[in-house]
């Protein structure tokens, strides 16, 4: 492990254990961000209030945008992921209209996973997401769509990937279907710090992951303003890292 990615990780994890310390008073719990959907709960929503135009500081998906990252995992292997905000949407059967972002996962240039995820923006900036459509790939056969979920389909919720006005302490939940797709997200720090191939990010919005379908998982990722996703780094249940190569604004 690199100097600076150690130190990335010891950083984080001090401003993790920080904020679990600070919330585990009973009165101040969940009180941050204590609007935004929890666990299972149901989400009464109008299509009205979404926009497929998003425009979040911390995860602008403008069409044509492109985002290149490498992800190690821990036997060393590496994969290719690019991220694109397509001009495509699709109505969810929730009712939401949401932009579709293709997502490609390449093994020596080809393709091993792909994935059609779906985000919209309520009208106080709030970025839902809706759900996904993936394929895991070998020989150029789909072999398996494990983790595909649509909001509004088989008791399936939709979730918050980046709250409008970030603030350290909000818990929200990223997606609920019931056994398959229940990851859960906390703002730790707005002022972190993330140095990857495509440059060093201060000032970024670091963020925890975990799933209580596997609770020896825990993952941190960082946002830069005007970039989006930088950085993925897992402390626990593996040591993934995924860093962005290049960004290129739609």
């Amino acid at each position: 492990m690199g100097i600076g990615k150690l130190t990335v990780i010891c950083v984080a994890l001090g401003a993790a254990l920080t904020v679990t310390a600070c919330g585990s008073n009973g009165d101040d719990e969940g009180t941050a961000g204590s609007d935004l959907p929890q666990g299972s709960e149901p989400v009464d929503i109008n299509p009205d209030d979404f926009t497929t135009e998003i425009d979040n500081p911390y995860w602008p998906m403008e069409v044509g945008s492109t985002w290149v990252y490498r992800e190690t995992d821990q036997e060393g292997a590496e994969q290719r992921v690019e991220v694109t905000i397509t001009n495509k949407t699709k109505r969810i059967a929730n009712g939401i209209e949401a932009r579709v972002v293709h997502d490609v996962v390449k093994e020596d240039r080809v393709p091993v996973e792909i994935t059609a995820d779906w985000y919209a923006q309520d009208s106080e900036g709030n970025i839902w997401y809706m759900g996904e459509d993936t394929a895991e790939l070998e020989n150029g056969k789909v072999v398996s769509r494990a983790g595909s979920f649509e909001a509004g389909v088989d008791g399936a919720q939709p979730g918050i990937i980046m709250p409008a006005d970030p603030e350290v302490g909000q818990a929200y939940r990223q997606e609920h279907y019931e056994g398959k797709a229940e990851d859960e997200g906390a703002v730790l720090s707005l002022d972190a710090q993330a140095q990857v191939p495509a440059g060093h990010f201060p000032h970024t919005l670091m963020t925890q992951d975990t799933n209580p379908l596997e609770p020896k998982v825990y993952e941190l990722k960082f946002y830069a303003r005007d970039v989006g996703p930088v950085l993925a780094v897992s402390v626990s249940g593996g040591t993934d890292r995924e860093e962005l190569l290049s960004y290129k604004k739609g």
